[in-house]
């Protein structure tokens, strides 16, 4: 074998997280090699350099599933086909943007014209409103079959804050892989939780948790077991607490997905007026893949739901 770097260490020269190498190589993407001599994965420098290619599409907002088609061929045809259909799409939503700001800024010089508690000027107001999309489908810039509601969900996606759910998470027992210094830990515990996984009955909620433990500054996996699992392998069994949580979906193996939602969560508690963030050592934010293998493959893609620890103010 020649010179090969081990996954933590790919993780941190790239700053991206070890579940999104895991991501990649899942959705064939890239390959590690694995030997009788390493616990771990290792990344040749093969694989490197097509991780580097990988990164250039994702920081270009290209898609997993058109990564995949950019890889399937030896040419750049496919490349230059996506990359031309995504300056499109950019040109299109700048051209709906600037028609949407001219909306606003119409519909402002009305506003200052006009007493917003007055009745007739209400009513003025309202019809103007009601002529707006008409007026917009009236411009020829702009396909008629584009509608107000069409230019708001563009300029909402550019900056769309996620859909937040409460949870409440038992109190129970779980197998801890322990904290992940790179050397196989999270590989290990993942295959002995999903080989458990098979066997249960009980398929309507996911019982692996990943969790970022912000004050040792390392992953660290966690699997819900019942009374019929006896024996973990060795792995460490705790008392999980529980709680409440804050909820929302990511595209797994996305980071910059995954901080907007993570950022949104957030923004959402502190606004709340309900409810808190409640992170301390050992009870930190949590994430787990509820996308199933059909879901995956008609999307290209796994949905990844981020828990934030909550508490009632």
């Amino acid at each position: 074998m020649g010179q090969v770097v081990k996954i933590r260490d790919v993780s941190l020269k790239y700053d991206i997280s070890a579940r999104t190498l895991r991501y990649y190589e899942d959705m064939g993407l890239m390959q590690s090699i694995r030997s009788e001599n390493y616990a771990y994965r290792v990344y040749d420098e093969a694989a490197l350099k097509r991780l580097e290619q990988i990164l250039i599409l994702r920081k270009l907002n290209i898609s997993i599933r058109d990564i995949q088609k950019i890889f399937s061929v030896y040419n750049s045809s496919v490349l230059l086909d996506i990359l031309g259909k995504k300056v499109t799409d950019i040109d299109e939503e700048v051209a709906w943007l600037y028609e949407l700001k001219q909306i606003v800024l119409e519909f402002i010089r009305h506003i200052k014209s006009h007493d917003f508690q007055n009745e007739a000027d209400i009513k003025f107001l309202y019809e103007k409103a009601n002529n707006l999309e008409m007026q917009i489908m009236n411009q020829q810039s702009i396909d008629e079959s584009k509608t107000v509601e069409d230019l708001l969900r563009v300029s909402q996606k550019l900056n769309k804050q996620p859909d937040v759910r409460i949870v409440e998470i038992p109190k129970t027992k779980m197998a801890s892989s322990g904290y992940d210094t790179g050397n196989g830990e999270l590989e290990k515990f993942d295959k002995w939780w999903s080989e458990i996984d098979k066997n249960r009955k009980d398929k309507f909620f996911p019982r692996d948790f990943m969790c970022y433990d912000l004050h040792k500054n390392s992953l660290i996996w966690y699997y819900a077991i019942g009374e019929e699992i006896g024996d973990t392998d060795g792995f460490e069994v705790i008392d999980f607490e529980g709680g409440l949580y804050a909820a929302a979906v990511s595209k797994d193996g996305d980071d910059t997905d995954g901080m907007r939602v993570y950022n949104g969560i957030m923004d959402w508690i502190n606004e709340s007026g309900y409810f808190e963030v409640n992170e301390y050592p050992g009870h930190y934010h949590m994430f787990h893949v509820i996308t199933s293998p059909l879901a995956n493959k008609a999307m290209g893609y796994n949905q990844l739901e981020i828990f934030v620890p909550i508490k009632v103010k």
